[in-house]
């Protein structure tokens, strides 16, 4: 895949941390022929991460919007945001978990001068049913949300939500 800023295969990290991990994602999935391949993918990607603490999996850090339980919880240190997630479906645990992944490690002001219309490079209108996709749409909706509201802090704690 060629990158807009630096039209290479491998990137030139002129693209950006964000579009790098995203990157890596497309790559991932257009490596795999299969859909059905795709999606087991995903969900094994799921299955792999981290499990979240009971104690974040309350209402305030639910991804409205998803078919099932989904939750996506903003952590700070220093300045920069990282996030932990989960989901009752192993489908849209994979999703939310890539999504966390793509966006660990980002500054809020990086986060909110992103375009998320490039999740669209992962090409999911194929791989997932409407309702699945609009969870998408929440889980990067919630993203924003979170660093729009975070974007001056400078919080030094590790494991603080908001």
């Amino acid at each position: 895949m060629k990158h807009d800023k630096c039209g290479t295969p491998d990137c030139c990290q002129e693209c950006g941390p964000i579009q790098t991990k995203l990157n890596r994602f497309v790559q991932i999935l257009g490596n795999i022929e299969d859909d059905q391949d795709k999606y087991v993918w995903i969900m094994d990607f799921g299955k792999n991460s981290i499990p979240m603490k009971s104690d974040y999996k309350v209402d305030e850090f639910e991804v409205k919007g998803c078919q099932t339980q989904t939750w996506l919880v903003p952590h700070f240190v220093d300045d920069k945001m990282y996030f932990s997630a989960d989901s009752m479906a192993l489908i849209s645990k994979g999703m939310v978990c890539i999504i966390a992944d793509v966006y660990s490690g980002s500054s809020a002001q990086d986060i909110n001068e992103f375009d998320q219309d490039n999740f669209n490079e992962l090409s999911l209108e194929t791989l997932l049913t409407p309702g699945r996709n609009n969870g998408v749409y929440s889980m990067l909706k919630l993203i924003k949300f979170y660093s729009k509201n975070n974007v001056n802090n400078t919080n030094s704690n590790t494991n603080s939500a908001v």
